[in-house]
């Protein structure tokens, strides 16, 4: 088992900047890959940026290539967005996959970015 906490979230203007924080615990040994997802409202949830634990691969959603970065620190993963958009407000959702593919996500955290 793989618990995922995410903080950081909040109102920000546009063109302002957020960290967000996923600090994981459990069974992190297990875990392959670590990454994000959004959430926005009435939308479906997608894929922001997704990053292997045991190799060089990073992977971010052409909407956000450039302005935003991932990072690894231990136990937490952290999402470094900068440049926001409105379209960015989203609910944003830790992830893990475990080998054998299970999937833990956190309980999201909101983003609002105001225009």
């Amino acid at each position: 088992q793989v618990q995922l906490v995410e903080s950081g979230g909040g109102l920000v203007q546009a063109g302002g900047s957020l960290t967000l924080t996923c600090s994981a615990s459990g069974s992190i040994n297990s875990v392959l890959f670590m990454g994000w997802y959004h959430q926005p409202p009435g939308k479906e949830r997608d894929l922001v940026a997704l990053t292997s634990l045991t190799t060089t691969y990073t992977n971010y959603a052409d909407s956000v290539k450039g302005r935003f970065t991932l990072s690894r620190d231990n136990a937490n993963l952290y999402l470094q967005m900068n440049k926001l958009k409105p379209a960015d407000t989203a609910v944003y959702y830790c992830h893990a996959v475990e080998k054998g593919g299970t999937r833990y996500w956190g309980q999201g955290t909101q983003v609002t970015v105001s225009s």
